[in-house]
């Protein structure tokens, strides 16, 4: 009741006049952290438990001027063995993994409980092939962040059979996250077994 009689003491002044944003920011550096910041907004106001956000679409004409060049990441990517298209596009995965890096820290700064938003996180990063010059979609490089959740265990690489469905890791990550669902997902198989703690 005292703060009810509190608020209602303080309801006669102004609201101050924030102007809000011209709209998104023109370089991707600036839109992924605002975009990572609202993510770690989200979950730290348990207003969802689960995000997805694609850094770049394989089909996307956008360049990265914040490596150093103008080229699209795409043809960059499509190289057939020119070793500067090759380093290009090096330089590209460098700079979307240290964005990454960017969120990951967010996480970890961030208090949640007896840890932080990190510690109970799971954070899955890749691309959709494994192979763009050649449009493979076998073997995904992924890298599974979880922070102990689930008792995983992390500090490992880990190789599943040819041609196991990434559906599988994903169905795996919603069991190990308590997320609600139908038992299957997209083309999955089975859940995976991942190395626990």
């Amino acid at each position: 009741m005292q703060l009810v009689e509190k608020q209602d003491k303080q309801g006669g002044h102004e609201i101050p006049q924030i102007a809000g944003p011209a709209g998104a920011p023109e370089v991707f550096s600036e839109y992924y952290k605002l975009m990572t910041d609202l993510m770690v907004l989200s979950w730290q106001t348990d207003m969802t438990r689960v995000i997805t956000f694609m850094i770049g679409h394989e089909m996307s004409g956008r360049a990265y001027p914040e490596v150093g060049f103008g080229d699209a990441h795409h043809p960059c990517t499509h190289h057939q063995g020119d070793p500067e298209k090759q380093e290009k596009t090096t330089k590209i995965n460098v700079f979307h993994t240290k964005m990454l890096a960017y969120y990951l820290e967010k996480l970890r700064s961030t208090s949640d409980g007896d840890g932080s938003l990190l510690d109970h996180s799971m954070i899955l990063y890749g691309a959709a092939l494994s192979d763009a010059n050649l449009h493979l979609y076998t073997n995904l490089p992924l890298v599974l962040f979880a922070g102990g959740v689930g008792g995983i265990k992390g500090g490992m690489h880990v190789k599943y059979p040819n041609r196991t469905p990434l559906t599988n890791l994903l169905l795996t990550m919603l069991d190990k996250a308590n997320v609600p669902h139908e038992g299957r997902l997209g083309d999955s198989t089975k859940r995976l077994e991942l190395p626990t703690a």
